[in-house]
Formats: structure tokens, sequence, C-alpha cells
């Protein structure tokens, strides 16, 4: 292996890179005091903006509490488990920084909400008195806020471990990547579980039941709807990216000292300071002109202005940070080309993704018109449109990361693994843009929300909050197609972390046929992580009909039992179904959260570490087809919805709304809930894999090789396992108030 200690000028250049973080930060700082200092409207759009911004850190302050027992349980066993190198010294600095890795991806998390949850109001009041451009530059800058304190917490926590730890850093930020992907997964189910819960309650009962507008101030579920939007698609996104920048950044550190030694470990590094200094001309270039054919244009402008300044900075450190001569025998390349053509591939993945999630999700394109054209025949066919162009999707999108992934491959040689992280690296040089255009949507959905709620709003600035929204509901679809392009590639390179740690582990043992696909227990260990994505998106999906079935019944109690409700006389109870949303998302966390932990331990000291890769790749394969197939038929649905709103096919009220509706209802969890929680997923359950590899491996082969305690681990994981599965199954829709919610302090502060 190269020499992997850092030398004077990597301290120097990995300062740099510090600083850079730093900056990205300062920057996120001043892009808030620009937003805070916007108009925020009538005293009755602030009222409803507070209500939702009180719900929304209420529920988080409450997550955060449920997954601190989580942190410290797992805190005390990566203190137990062991590293391939570097001792106790690196075992607490693992531990250590699991911990500021979960304390970033909560801080990402809750700063994102809290912005998002400030910018909605001045987006609409900006939508009142001064039109498109500035509420459009007020939403996308709020997002912008949220992107840079992503890329500045990520980089910060990468260069810092680097710097204290030197040539032990890669394990030590296996536990920072393990932080922040544990607690985004839980953010992401549980936001998204609460969001769509709220969201799918009071489509059902106020659109197609009572025939009221969606955002109507006498739906008992509108409050919880607009809590839902922040702390499930800005907290929950947000996190999701920090730990897929933070996952990344471990791998190819990791994959970087293996291949490369300091120099490799030093370059993902500069690359992702490199993605700061994009991120902000690309937020910058985003402001709209008076030339733009549409709500699009200022988006594609930032995010390939972020994209081609990304390439020049690359190209300059490629040729300037790495080497001339590979380190590598069987390299294809030398490592200058290697770096600048692996992170292009990343970027060119990026623009790909992109451009093929716009087309099935936009509503300007054949396959959103064909799913609303489908509405004149009912919502049956609207259901199965929206499957077909999911599953079409799929496979595209799979051929498009397969080639990512094979290009890298190729370019690669002997390094190839190392050239699939740097294309993740390419992929998030535009990080910051990414979390713009995604918080973006969620900003302008709730500006809206707030705006038809207080009724101070003329038709022209309805109008321009309707065209946001639009644009926004399109980003989101394309962040989360971005984000599974990014949590594939940060996967395979995880899995290729996985296979040096267990090399490491034997230790000049053969590894014989353990990694062979013809095996028949590694054919079984595939067949088990395709499995376990099914699971996952199942538990997750019916959480979420769980939940809603509550909001469902209360809205409708509501209006039953308060006939003035109809006629504006009576107000609504919004805090009993924020209460439902909150109580029910925060008990559903546990099952999917113990399932994406506990089945590579049971897997993996059950079977061995062969089947443990083959899960992995099984994992991988199938979380990918069905994350975005799950995300894209849900955008399509949604969007198709938008357009039957906007006066298609007979506009609102009429049969086809109805089926569009009905449609979408279905595609709420799909695109928000389980789709984007297999991001983490498959992350998490790699992570895990890569810390449990050197025990599993000892107790497998050599001379302390105990059978009796390795089934005995695995027996204990899957029972809990099946224990947590059948206890959430075993929950049913209330009805009929046979449980009956607890008032506390969250409901009084919404009423």
């Amino acid at each position: 292996m190269p020499d992997s200690a850092l030398s004077g000028g990597d301290v120097v250049l990995v300062t740099i890179v510090l600083a850079v973080s730093i900056a990205a930060l300062a920057f996120a700082a001043y892009l808030a005091r620009a937003v805070m200092a916007a108009d925020q409207g009538t005293a009755t759009m602030r009222d409803i903006a507070r209500a939702v911004q009180e719900g929304a850190a209420a529920y988080l302050r409450r997550q955060f509490r449920t997954l601190s027992v989580f942190a410290v349980i797992v805190f005390l066993l990566l203190l137990v488990l062991p590293v391939a190198d570097g001792g106790w010294g690196t075992r607490v600095g693992r531990a250590l920084f699991f911990l500021v890795g979960a304390l970033f991806s909560a801080m990402v998390g809750f700063i994102g909400m809290t912005l998002a949850t400030r910018g909605n109001v001045r987006v609409a009041a900006a939508a009142r008195s001064g039109g498109y451009r500035p509420a459009f530059r007020i939403a996308y800058r709020t997002g912008g806020i949220v992107g840079m304190i992503t890329v500045g917490l990520g980089l910060f926590g990468a260069a810092l471990a680097l710097l204290l730890f030197d040539e032990t850093a890669p394990v030590v930020l296996e536990g920072f990547g393990f932080g922040g992907a544990l607690l985004a997964m839980f953010m992401r189910v549980g936001g998204g579980i609460f969001t769509k819960a709220a969201d799918v309650g009071a489509d059902l009962v106020g659109k197609v039941e009572a025939g009221i507008p969606e955002d109507d101030p006498r739906n008992a579920a509108t409050i919880a709807d607009n809590v839902g939007d922040n702390v499930g698609d800005c907290a929950g996104m947000a996190a999701d990216l920090f730990e897929s920048y933070a996952v990344t950044l471990v791998a190819a550190l990791i994959l970087g000292q293996v291949f490369f030694g300091s120099v490799g470990m030093v370059f993902p590094l500069t690359i992702a300071a490199i993605g700061v200094v994009a991120s902000v001309v690309g937020i910058l270039a985003s402001n709209p002109g008076k030339g733009d054919a549409s709500g699009l244009a200022p988006i594609n402008r930032g995010f390939f202005a972020s994209a081609v300044v990304s390439l020049v900075l690359v190209a300059v450190a490629s040729f300037t940070v790495l080497p001339s001569v590979a380190d590598v025998p069987d390299s294809v390349v030398s490592p200058q080309v290697l770096g600048f053509v692996s992170v292009l591939i990343g970027i060119v993945l990026a623009a790909a993704i992109q451009q093929l999630t716009g087309y099935f999700t936009e509503t300007s394109r054949k396959p959103v018109k064909d799913v609303g054209r489908s509405s004149l025949t009912g919502p049956a066919t609207v259901i199965l449109s929206g499957i077909s162009l999911g599953l079409e999707s799929a496979v595209y999108a799979a051929l498009l990361i397969g080639g990512a992934v094979y290009g890298a491959f190729l370019i690669g040689g002997g390094a190839a693994l190392y050239a699939v992280a740097l294309a993740g690296c390419g992929l998030l040089t535009t990080a910051g843009v990414i979390v713009s255009m995604d918080t973006f949507g969620p900003v302008s959905d709730n500006a809206q929300g707030i705006a038809e709620m207080s009724g101070d709003l003329d038709e022209e600035g309805a109008r321009v909050l309707t065209d946001l929204d639009a644009v926004g509901n399109t980003t989101k679809a394309i962040t989360k197609g971005i984000a599974i392009a990014t949590a594939v590639l940060a996967a395979t390179a995880l899995f290729g972390s996985y296979n040096e740690q267990v090399r490491a582990a034997l230790d000049g043992i053969d590894l014989g046929q353990a990694f062979s696909l013809v095996e028949p227990d590694n054919v079984v260990g595939a067949l088990l992580g395709a499995a376990v994505v099914f699971l996952f998106s199942g538990l997750a999906i019916s959480a979420v009909s769980r939940a809603a079935g509550r909001v469902v019944f209360e809205v409708r109690e509501q209006f039953r039992t308060r006939p003035g409700i109809m006629d504006f006389s009576e107000r609504p109870d919004y805090g009993a179904v924020v209460d439902i949303c909150t109580k029910d998302s925060l008990r559903e966390l546990a099952t999917p959260g113990l399932l994406a932990v506990l089945a590579p331990v049971a897997v993996g000291f059950g079977l061995g570490f062969g089947p443990l890769a083959a899960y992995l790749v099984g994992a991988i394969a199938a979380g990918t087809l069905m994350a975005v197939f799950l995300a894209n038929s849900g955008g399509a649905w949604d969007n198709a919805k938008k357009m039957v709103e906007d006066g298609a096919y007979g506009g609102k009220g009429s049969e086809a709304h109805a089926a569009t509706v009905i449609g979408d209802t279905v595609g709420d969890p799909f695109k928000d809930t389980a789709g984007p929680a297999i991001n983490p997923l498959i992350k998490v359950m790699n992570l895990v894999a890569l810390l449990i590899a050197p025990a599993v491996v000892s107790l497998s082969v050599g001379e302390d090789a105990n059978d009796t305690v390795r089934v005995l681990i695995a027996l204990g994981a899957t029972l809990v396992i099946v224990g947590a599965v059948v206890v959430s199954k075993r929950r049913s829709v209330v009805v009929g108030g046979t449980e009956t919610a607890e008032t506390d302090s969250l409901t009084t502060s919404v009423r």
C-alpha cells in the first residue's frame, strides 16, 4: 500500500478545505439574513406560519428525544466492535464521530426545517406585493441556505477527522457516515409518515368528500399537511443529502487510502471543496430573468453553471493534486486522468438523471399528460398508468446509473472502486444546488397553502404561487432522482470498502469461493438483500395507511360534530390532527430502523461474510429499481393532479379531478415516504456491514472462530426483527374512538 500518512503539503491542503467548509457556513448565514429581512405579509399569514413553525419544531424535538436512545446504544456498540487497524484510540474516535455525524445530520434537518418555515410566509408575502421574481428568489435562496449548511457541515466533519486522525481517519469516518445515515433514515421515515398521513387524509376528506380546495382552512388536516411538508421534505431531504455527502466522502477516503495513500484521501476532499465554490456560483446564477421560458429555466441555469465550474476546477485539481504515474499496477490510466474522468462521469450522470426524471414527471411532457388523460376513465386507469410509468422509468434510470458505474470501472482498472467513489463525489459537487432545488418545492407549496388559508391574496398573486408550486413539484422529483443515483454510487463504493475490510481482517487467508455468486448461500444472501428492500417499503407504506386512516376519521368526525366549520362560524381542531400524525410517525419508526440495522447483522453472523456481500448486492440492485419506481410514479400522479386542477379535463370538482386526487394519494407514500427512505436504507446496511466485517470474519475463520457465538448473535438479531414486524402488523386503523389522542403542549400550540 502507498504511504498513507499525511505530508506537510497534504496538511496545508486539508486545512484550506476546512476553511472552505467554514466559508460555506458563512455564505449560508449571509443568505439567511437576506431571507429573514423580507416582509412577512399580513397578520393572518404570520399567524398561520407561526402555527406551522411551532408544529414542525415540536415534532422534531420529540423525534430527536426518541432517536437519542438509539444514538447512545449504537455509540456503546461501536466502542465494543473491533477495528481492522488502529486500536482503542481509533475505536473511541469512531464512536465519537458517530455522534458528530448524527448531530450534524440533525442540525442540517432542524436548521433546514426552521429556515423553510420562515421562508414560506415571506414567499407568500412577496407574491402578494412583488410578483413572481421576488417570490422565486426568496424560495430558492431559502433552499440555498439549507444547501450550503449541508455541504459545509459534511466537509467540515470529514476534513476535521482527517486532520485529527491522519492514517486512521477512514476508520473514524465510518462512524461519521453511519451517524449521518442512521439519523437521516429515521428522519426520512418519520417525516415521510407524518407528511403523507396528513396529506392523504386532507385530500381524501377535503377534496374528494367535502369538495373543498386543498388548503381550505375548514379542513382540520391543513396545518398538519403544511407541517409535514417541512419535517418530511425539508428536514428529511436535507439530512438525506447530508449523509449521502458524508458517506460518499467516507467511501472515497477509505478506497483512496488503499490505492493511492494520503493523496487518495486528500483528493476527494478537494473535490468537495470545489463543490462548495460551484454551489455558490449555481445559487447566485439562479435568479429568474424576464426572458426565461419557464420557472425551470433559472433553476437549470444554476445547476449547469455549477456543473461547468466544477468541471473546470476539478480538471485543475486533478493535474495538480494527483500524481502522474499510477502506483496501482493494472491501472488503465494515470491517476490524474482517472480523477478528472471519474468526476466528469458523476457530473454527467447528475445531468442525465435530471433530464430523465424531468421527462417522466413534468406536466408539459408526454408521460404525465398520458396519466392526466387516463383520468377520463376513472381512478383505476390513473393508478395503472402511473405504475407502468414508474416501472418503465426505473429501467432507464438503472441503465444510466449502471452505465456510470461501468464507465468508472473501465477507466479505473485496478482502482475501479475508487473511480466509482470519485464519480459519486463528482455528482455531489452540485450538492448545494441540488438541496436548493429540493427545498424550493416545499417552501413554495407551503407559501401557497398559507396564502390560500389566509385569503389575503389576489388572483395574480395566487397564480404566481401556483406556478411556483408546479415548478417545485418538478424540482422535488428531479432531486429525488439525483439522490437515488448518489445513494447507489455511495453504496457501490461502500461495498468496495467492505471488500477491502474483509481482506484486511482475513490477514492473508485465501478467500476461496467466498464471494462467488454460484455458491448457494450467496444466492440466498442476494435474495434476502432484495427482500429487505421490499419489506422496508411495505412497512413504510403500511404505516402511512394506518396513520392516514386515523386522520380521515378525525377530519370526518369534526365535519360531522361541528357543523359550523363549513360556514366558517366554528374553527377546526388543527392540533388533534397534528397530534395523531406526530404520535403515529414516531411510533412507526422502530420497525424499519431495526430492520435496516439488524438484517445485515443476522445475515453476516448467520451465513458468513460471503453471503453478506451478496446481500449488499441484492439490496443495492433492488433498492435502485424500487426507489426510482416509487419516486417517479408518485411524481407523475402528483403533477397529473396539478394539470387537471389547472383546468384540463374538467378542472377542479370534476370526475377526472377526483380520479387524479386518488392517484395522488396512492403516490404520496410512494414518492415522499418509502421511495426516499430507500436511499439511506441501502447506505445504512452497507455501513453496518462495513462496521461488523472484522467481527464476522474473526468469528468465522481462524483461531478465534466460534460458531456458537456467531449463531447466537444471528438468532438474537432475527428474533428482534421478527418481533418488531409482528408488533407493527398488529396495529390497525382505530375507528370509533377506541383510542383517544392525548392532548399535550403540541396540541395547545397549534389551536
